[in-house]
């Protein structure tokens, strides 16, 4: 009975589960453990250099390959090498290796850079001939049909999710959040182990308004410039240099997608709750920041979330349109009883839309330094509420201003749609 060597078939066996699922993404189960597997044949029996004190570990080898392989068909290897070393979010040999098999797996290269170790003589001197795995000739061909499966599946990975690499295969949820120039986003920061961590939300804040982070996230990257092993204040010396320009912030969860806390994270989490002793970080299952903004009355539209509300008309009040003129224009509008309809309104982060529920027609859109001011009405359940608008009729000429109302569903969302509507004002400020 020929002998088998237990981690390749504990790989073969992870590997017909991720044939069955198709498409493999971050979120599938079996992908770390299939990583892990791969990282360990690749280390096995792998030799320390006897006078050295660096630990010597696979992406070495895969590294050298572009000092010592001479077949000269290195180009998809050698450039994802590159990639690899270029990569600022990476700080140690175990986070790189992991980034280059991910990386091979969604490039489906992972047997063709194998094949490339197996005939480099100088790295393969460093792989013991009684245990390792590239240099055992019963399991190398089996390792290699494994590796050729691997790149007939479609994985479909986040590659710039590596910011943990150095210390999990366990990877956060990440998200991309765009936000338009500002003057603030409204974060208190705290740099914790080379990390930029949201302390606290500035109340009346972007970040607090569109509800985009929570305390404990991490801020991995700002505009494509990663504050991986940022020292104190970087970031703020970053947004400083994007002062006036549109942002991308690129967002590391400590909550994952089931609720449960991120592990990498827990002893940091502790660390951050010290600081802070009203910081909650439960592992009972939570909705995301988007998910919490969702209510019965709230529907989703290309991943964002829009009110159903109710029009309930518009006047024209003059040539003034300070917040002053709402408490009797609101009124007005009431009495002259117009045709309310079923509306949903989509508050973007640069303008405002509102369509017709029932033949999604659009029925006006203004940016917000369109917008004089805007508030609630405290009669009678404080759900109705009302901005004030250039009006622009048909002439194209301006004619004053007009207050439109609306009512919402419970006062509750009414607050929040006039606090995400004044936050327009403030976040526009550089925009305008």
């Amino acid at each position: 009975m020929p002998v088998k060597d237990p981690l390749i078939e504990t790989l073969k066996v992870c590997i017909l589960q991720l044939q069955a699922e198709g498409t493999v993404t971050d979120s599938s189960p079996h992908l770390a453990t299939c990583c892990e597997l791969l990282e360990l044949i690749l280390r096995k029996g792998l030799q320390q250099p006897v006078l050295s004190l660096t630990h010597r570990d696979y992406w070495y080898c895969f590294e050298q390959l572009l000092q010592h392989d001479t077949c000269g068909r290195l180009s998809a290897v050698s450039l994802a090498v590159q990639q690899t070393t270029a990569c600022p979010k990476l700080l140690t040999a175990q986070g790189r290796g992991r980034f280059f098999i991910r990386l091979m797996l969604a490039k489906r290269t992972l047997e063709n850079a194998v094949k490339h170790v197996l005939h480099t003589g100088r790295v393969m001197e460093w792989y013991s001939p009684e245990t390792s795995v590239l240099r055992n000739e019963k399991f190398v061909e089996p390792f290699l049909s494994l590796c050729l499966v691997l790149s007939e599946i479609k994985f479909k990975l986040n590659i710039e999710n590596c910011s943990f690499l150095d210390e999990s295969w366990l990877l956060p949820v990440c998200e991309t959040y765009e936000a338009v120039p500002c003057r603030e986003l409204g974060m208190v920061l705290r740099y914790l182990d080379g990390r930029v961590f949201v302390l606290e939300l500035l109340h009346g804040g972007m970040a607090q308004v569109d509800m985009f982070a929570e305390p404990g996230d991490i801020i991995d990257e700002i505009n494509g410039i990663s504050l991986r092993n940022s020292s104190n204040g970087q970031a703020g010396v970053v947004l400083s240099r994007l002062k006036g320009q549109p942002l991308s912030l690129r967002l590391l969860r400590w909550r994952c997608k089931d609720g449960a806390m991120y592990r990498p994270l827990v002893p940091l989490l502790r660390q951050l709750k010290q600081e802070n002793p009203l910081l909650q970080f439960s592992s009972a299952p939570q909705p995301s920041p988007a998910a919490q903004r969702q209510s019965q009355s709230q529907c989703v539209k290309e991943g964002r979330i829009l009110y159903a509300l109710q029009l309930l008309g518009k006047t024209n009040i003059g040539m003034y349109g300070g917040k002053e003129v709402l408490q009797h224009a609101i009124p007005a509008v009431l009495r002259m009883r117009q045709n309310s309809k079923e509306v949903l309104l989509d508050v973007k982060e640069t303008h405002m839309t509102c369509t017709d529920k029932s033949n999604k027609q659009q029925l006006f859109q203004h940016h917000f330094p369109e917008i004089s001011c805007v508030g609630r009405f405290g009669q009678p359940d404080f759900t109705i509420f009302a901005f004030c608008v250039v009006d622009t009729p048909d002439t194209g000429q301006p004619k004053g201003f007009c207050c439109v109302v609306l009512q919402a569903t419970s006062s509750t969302e009414c607050e929040e749609l006039v606090h995400r509507i004044a936050a327009g004002f403030k976040n526009t400020e550089w925009f305008v």
